[in-house]
């Protein structure tokens, strides 16, 4: 069995879908149609394989961590500590966990390489491999070693979290350079085109910010496996993101992708399980240009546009009401419609058993490892 198979089970159902879009057709020769709504209803029904999607425990997770390539000077000046920005999503202070908790949305926290220690709090899970990531402009950002823990990690998390579905979004100073550069490993986009021109103050800090990160490359060039290229261009909080999004996918959970340290995880896991993209969805918090690039690397588009520069995950739990609305054109029965069944007769359940120790043994993915100390390297 390849791996991917092993993993995920793509959603691709034809007569699953045409019972789905029947549905729908039915209820709008009497309603009418809903636009954009039945297409993302449609993913949702076969997300779950079933003609009646619910959603139950809705998670919403933030994984924190900082990255050693801030200290050439790259990332917005002035921007807030990973710890400030950690401490503000676990007390409310962000409007991001004000709109979570209004729209049911469960929030935690994962310290997974935070430069300082963060306070114990009950929604923080503290999975911190290392104290930040080391500079990937002189060498890997994390050894491999620490990238198989990161990944386990999350594996780990989104295995014990409950509901099924969970926002995945990062923060830390350096996320979105790192992330840009190891989208740029990955795919054929020019780093320039994901690196975020509207958080530098001026031209020249984007151009010395654009030359450590080309340097970054260029020491890496010959690194070529995703989990090789997560380990010497990424960051931990990408890592335990991949973690997530595998297991998650493989029960058949939909993944709400917010920013571009969600979308460089995401990418690193679609390079170990290309269906995890399947099981997404994706959101935005920011209008800048990278993050489309980002986006049209899965040809893919944002639920809302808002034209927001907030918080990542903000843009995922504004679009929760939207998913939730989706999801319900299905569900909920109309008056003196037949209430039918929850799949086709054709349709069956195929989704795989899973559990973390699935990648072990694949290549270079997750051997069997000790559990990291945490290192004050960097």
């Amino acid at each position: 069995m390849s791996l991917n198979q092993s993993l995920i089970s793509p959603t691709a159902h034809p007569q699953l879908e045409q019972a789905l879009r029947h549905k729908l057709r039915r209820r709008a020769d009497t309603a009418g149609s809903l636009g954009e709504l039945e297409p993302l209803a449609i993913r949702i029904g076969l997300i779950q394989n079933t003609l009646k999607p619910r959603f139950r425990n809705p998670q919403m997770v933030f994984f924190a961590g900082d990255h050693g390539l801030a200290v050439d000077g790259v990332g917005a000046p002035g921007q807030a500590s990973t710890l400030n920005v950690t401490r503000r999503l676990l007390t409310s202070q962000l409007p991001v966990s004000v709109f979570a908790h209004i729209q049911g949305l469960e929030l935690s926290v994962v310290d997974c390489g935070v430069a300082e220690a963060v306070p114990p709090h009950a929604r923080l899970l503290s999975r911190k491999i290392a104290h930040g990531t080391r500079n990937a402009r002189i060498g890997p950002a994390m050894s491999l070693e620490q990238a198989h823990a990161a990944i386990r990690a999350g594996m780990e998390i989104a295995d014990a979290l409950p509901g099924n579905v969970v926002a995945c979004a990062g923060v830390g100073l350096g996320a979105n350079e790192s992330a840009a550069l190891l989208m740029a490993r990955l795919s054929s986009a020019p780093v320039r085109d994901l690196t975020l021109a509207g958080t530098y103050e001026s031209a020249d800090a984007l151009a010395r910010a654009l030359v450590s990160m080309q340097g970054a490359l260029a020491r890496h060039r010959d690194a070529s496996d995703p989990v090789e290229v997560l380990a010497a261009l990424g960051g931990f909080e990408m890592a335990a993101m991949v973690g997530v999004m595998l297991v998650a996918g493989s029960k058949r959970h939909l993944i709400i992708v917010d920013g571009m340290a969600a979308c460089a995880a995401l990418l690193v896991a679609s390079r170990i399980a290309p269906a995890v993209t399947d099981y997404c969805v994706f959101c935005r918090s920011h209008s800048h240009r990278g993050l489309d690039v980002a986006l049209s690397l899965f040809h893919a588009s944002a639920l809302l546009e808002l034209g927001m520069e907030s918080t990542d995950g903000t843009g995922a739990a504004l679009a929760w009401p939207l998913i939730r609305t989706a999801a319900a054109l299905l569900t909920e029965v109309a008056e003196g419609e037949d209430p039918g069944p929850s799949r086709p007769a054709e349709a069956q359940d195929f989704a795989p058993d899973f559990a973390p120790q699935a990648l072990a043994g694949h290549g270079p993915v997750l051997p069997p490892l000790p559990t990291p100390s945490v290192s004050d390297e960097r």
